[in-house]
């Protein structure tokens, strides 16, 4: 019976080929580009990049915060080592002082004490005077005892604080870990918010970084918004009375911030972040305020929005993710955002959290 060899199949040359090739080709392209169309990037109005970037900046500015926290705790922890260590040293001193002070006794002791007591008395020239010798030494003995006693008590003294300040070690490793995965999160977002503003041009990124802070606040064209412009670069101070001296020195100080840069993590003289500039004005004041935000609204008594006065730390957003210093008439002085300059604004530019006066 005859075998059916199935036709081999014959590759098209020459131009045949090259054509049949490229038909191959193009139906690929095709077929990708539907399968990946849902994948690739899609292209971004002005408005939609501004709105990420605000979203961004707004996450950076909760990162900051954190950042902060972190910085403080970690900070305290050093100082704390830092003194125990000094307090180790210190104790060191006295107890090597105690032990020189013993050895010099002890010397002094096994150099005369080569005779039996009783020896000593009889072949001295004046018992008597070595009769007060010898109680005198048993005196030096009880003293003796006493100073072992204490090196004892130094030792365990110093074992004490050793280990207290390894744990304050472990304290600072674990939040200067903290405080470099908080860095890595607010440079993650600037940087993701300077890509997006790149694709703005220089126009669009000049009327950016002029607008209001507001993620979620006022728009463009409303009124306060408007006034907020006018406000930024007035500094004039608010003829609203502060309440006290203290919150006077507060709002004068921020009033003499204005127009300087924000950075993050900043807490001045030459820039601020938002928290950095409300703690350096009522420091000038002579008022400690806790380093962030999420702190610095339980430094003082909470007040109603109604009844603001100038001096007053003005809160936004859920998170306390941002404080302004409140100057009266509905404004603060606050250090919006990055790429932006102390300035006044309305405190309805963005939402609403919550207020505490100070002093």
């Amino acid at each position: 019976m005859a075998a059916h060899r199935k036709p081999k199949q014959r590759t098209p040359r020459g131009q045949a080929g090259r054509t049949a090739a490229a038909l191959a080709l193009a139906g690929a392209a095709t077929a990708t580009a539907f399968d990946g169309a849902a994948h690739a990037e899609p292209q971004l109005t002005s408005a939609q990049v501004k709105a990420k970037v605000d979203r961004l900046y707004h996450e950076a500015e909760e990162a900051t915060e954190k950042y902060n926290g972190a910085k403080e705790k970690a900070d305290g922890a050093q100082d704390a080592l830092d003194a125990l260590r000094d307090e180790a040293a210190r104790r060191m001193e006295r107890l090597n002082a105690s032990r020189n002070a013993m050895g010099a006794t002890a010397a002094a002791q096994y150099r005369s004490g080569g005779l039996d007591p009783t020896l000593q008395l009889a072949f001295s020239s004046d018992p008597e005077a070595y009769l007060r010798g010898a109680e005198l030494a048993d005196r030096i003995g009880a003293r003796q005892a006493d100073a072992v006693a204490s090196i004892r008590g130094q030792l365990v003294e110093i074992d004490r604080l050793r280990t207290e300040a390894d744990g304050h070690v472990r304290e600072l490793t674990a939040q200067q870990a903290e405080l470099k995965r908080q860095k890595a999160a607010v440079q993650e977002r600037l940087s993701a918010a300077r890509k997006l503003l790149a694709r703005l041009t220089a126009a669009e990124r000049a009327a950016y970084r002029d607008a209001p802070h507001g993620h979620g606040g006022a728009g463009d064209g409303t009124r306060a918004d408007r006034a907020s412009r006018a406000d930024r670069t007035a500094g004039v101070p608010s003829a609203i009375a502060a309440p006290n001296p203290r919150a006077a020195r507060a709002v004068a100080y921020a009033y003499g911030a204005l127009g300087k840069p924000y950075q993050w993590g900043a807490t001045g003289p030459s820039a601020y972040d938002c928290s950095g500039l409300t703690q350096a004005a009522w420091r000038a004041a002579g008022v400690s305020l806790p380093r962030t935000t999420y702190t610095q609204i339980d430094a003082g008594q909470r007040v109603a929005r109604s009844q603001l006065a100038p001096g007053d730390l003005v809160f936004f957003y859920s998170g306390l993710s941002h404080v302004g210093l409140y100057i009266g008439d509905g404004k603060m002085i606050h250090a919006p955002r990055t790429g932006s300059t102390i300035r006044i604004a309305p405190i309805d530019e963005m939402p609403w959290a919550g207020a505490t006066r100070v002093a």
